[in-house]
């Protein structure tokens, strides 16, 4: 039997040979999926995370019928916030909405990074029964800090990050308290996710690309440096994934993760050379909006991007950012066999025995 501890995905993710090339897709368990819009019809997304059960067999669904390489914990990043004692409710088509948006230093100290994992059981319950069922390695993630403090300051989604900025650039030292709280948060519920069987992790900082390479030298970079060094030290990979993140390419190759997430933005082999391939892996870049599209333009566009990988090991095809609800089934099914078929070879040596 072979350890999915060894298997393409982590390969990959270790810059190691890995035929065919691995693929899975940000968001793969979600609404396009008729399986899983049976089990909203009954269950929030929230009910689902809280139901160990349910929360597997949604984890599984894609899996089963998409042939990826890798599953993705089914949850919402802003599940931590629940660990950390923050009223929230998730919005259908809108996202986080937290009750008390953090203007102040008692709301900062009121939060306990420490007591996450506890107040969180039901993440680690998942995972195991995953690994049970599962042969393909199970990714574990959390929100990047910047992105988990955007929500928790600005109350909600933003496409400005006013507040957010206002407060890190106005009060330098609540802003240290609350990523630093959150540093710690997040560490904390990875390495829970590891310890329950997880064979590598995601940061999701979807936001971070809103801040400038100066905001994001000094008030983000550093956490995020102790936050992937204390991770990788459980001995997993961690994948770094944020979103409009052309401008920070260069700086995201200082912070020590295994493989940089792309969206479709920036070209594969120019995001690439930025992050220097000898010490890191491209996670990418399919722009989920052609799921919409014919075929034929899909596939056209999916090689392109296999071609510009060029044969490096480290590449794990994915989009640029999640699926999207009315996204064609078929074409990621169709994605996932076209891939393996483009990069597989004759001896195959992408599974470990």
């Amino acid at each position: 039997m072979r350890s999915v501890r060894d298997d393409r995905f982590v390969r990959a993710c270790r810059r190691e040979p890995a035929r065919p090339t691995p693929v899975w897709f940000m968001r793969q368990a979600g609404r396009y999926l008729p399986e899983y819009r049976a089990v909203r019809a009954r269950l929030s997304l929230l009910d689902i995370v809280h139901r160990p059960d349910v929360c597997a067999e949604v984890t599984l669904q894609p899996v089963r019928r998409l042939g990826v390489d890798a599953a993705i914990l089914f949850s919402d990043i802003s599940v931590l916030f629940e660990g950390l004692g923050v009223g929230f409710r998730l919005e259908e088509r809108r996202g986080p909405v937290v009750d008390e948006p953090v203007r102040s230093a008692a709301q900062v100290e009121a939060l306990r990074p420490e007591e996450v994992a506890e107040r969180l059981p039901f993440v680690g319950e998942t995972i195991r029964l995953l690994v049970g069922e599962l042969d393909v390695p199970l990714i574990g993630f959390a929100g990047g800090p910047f992105t988990l403090a955007s929500y928790l300051i600005e109350g909600a989604p933003s496409r400005t990050f006013v507040e957010t900025k206002r407060l890190m650039h106005a009060d330098t030292g609540l802003w240290s308290a609350l990523i630093d709280r959150l540093e710690q948060a997040v560490a904390s519920f990875l390495e829970a996710q590891v310890r329950a069987g997880a064979s590598a992790v995601q940061i999701f900082d979807s936001w971070v690309g809103a801040l400038s390479p100066a905001d994001f030298d000094e008030w983000v970079a550093p956490s995020l440096r102790r936050l992937v060094g204390r991770v990788r030290a459980l001995g997993v990979p961690v994948v770094y994934f944020g979103v409009e993140t052309a401008g920070l390419l260069d700086r995201l190759a200082g912070l020590g993760a295994d493989v940089i997430g792309v969206d479709w933005r920036v070209e594969l082999a120019e995001a690439w050379r930025r992050v220097d391939p000898a010490r890191h892996g491209i996670q990418g870049n399919l722009d989920p909006a052609l799921l919409r599209a014919p075929w034929p333009l899909v596939e056209a566009r999916a090689r392109a991007i296999v071609e510009a990988a060029a044969g490096r090991p480290g590449h794990i095809f994915n989009l640029g950012h999640g699926v999207p609800p009315d996204a064609d089934p078929s074409h990621l099914e169709r994605l996932v066999e076209r891939v393996h078929a483009w990069t597989g070879d004759a001896g195959g040596d992408g599974h470990a025995s």
